[in-house]
């Protein structure tokens, strides 16, 4: 039986040596969304677009709602709600597909020696390309009402990464459980949308109850929300603290689960 390495360079290696059939394949998925639209790969620009139009009214002029105690515009809170929606939607998409990852790609699994852990990587690629236009449309509407943004904008890729890192392992390990357990698909839509309302995506951190507030924190998505607006719109600086508590967490949850992809692929076979 083939023997499947889970260390950590095995996982920096694999991916390394499957480069450019991960490129092509993330394009390959990033073009058959679109397929057969008249617009195409247009839709990636106006999707965001158009979410951001849309929860710009609901929240600004049907809930009235503004950030924080200290008011604000209208065209400021849909910047603030979109940024930290760019966040979740990164996350959101890569997570409910995880359960599916191996099931949608059986002959793979079956026919052909595939390297299957790049599937998860893909699927996150695909994910990135989208979260990248939407900060693309978020860039340029930040820039026709207030101006340049602060150079710590610059500071993002460093809260990306290492939010990537946490996307993979949990993806890596959903997408083992998916074969095993086929209601996990069911159960993590569920999360997800919990996740969603338990993070400071539509309110900030501080409206939350305070004898509650620790389980805002407890959220693996609340420390990428406020550190993407703190550096995006607030102009300040990571806290760098937390940034580097945050980098060891997720890359060890990167490979655990990584390391429990490698261990179970050997039973996909034979459930499949």
């Amino acid at each position: 039986m083939r023997h499947f390495p889970a260390t950590p360079r095995e996982l920096v290696i694999s991916l390394w040596r499957n480069r450019e059939l991960i490129k092509v394949s993330a394009w390959r998925e990033v073009l058959g969304r679109y397929r057969g639209s008249v617009l195409g790969i247009l839709w990636s620009f106006f999707n965001p677009l158009f979410l951001l139009s849309i929860y710009t009214f609901v929240f600004s002029e049907v809930l009235k709602a503004r950030w924080g105690t200290g008011g604000g515009s209208k065209t400021e809170f849909a910047l603030v709600l979109f940024a930290g929606l760019m966040i979740f939607n990164l996350f959101a998409e890569c997570i409910n597909r995880a359960p599916h990852t191996i099931l949608s790609n059986v002959n793979y699994v079956k026919k052909v020696v595939f390297p299957l852990e790049i599937l998860p990587f893909i699927t996150l690629i695909s994910a990135l390309f989208h979260a990248v236009i939407s900060l693309c449309v978020w860039l340029v509407a930040y820039i026709l009402f207030f101006g340049l943004p602060s150079l710590t904008a610059f500071y993002l890729p460093l809260i990306i990464l290492p939010f990537c890192f946490f996307i993979m392992g949990l993806s890596w390990a959903l997408a083992s459980l998916g074969v095993f357990l086929r209601d996990v698909s069911q159960f993590i839509g569920v999360i997800t949308t919990m996740l969603m309302f338990m993070s400071p995506i539509f309110f900030p951190a501080t409206a939350f109850p305070e004898e509650y507030r620790h389980l805002l924190y407890l959220n693996p998505l609340t420390p990428a929300i406020e550190q993407t607006r703190d550096v995006m719109l607030w102009g300040k600086t990571p806290d760098f603290m937390m940034l580097g508590i945050y980098w060891v967490v997720t890359i060890i949850i990167a490979w655990l689960g990584f390391a429990w992809f490698q261990k179970t692929r050997k039973g996909f076979s034979d459930v499949l």
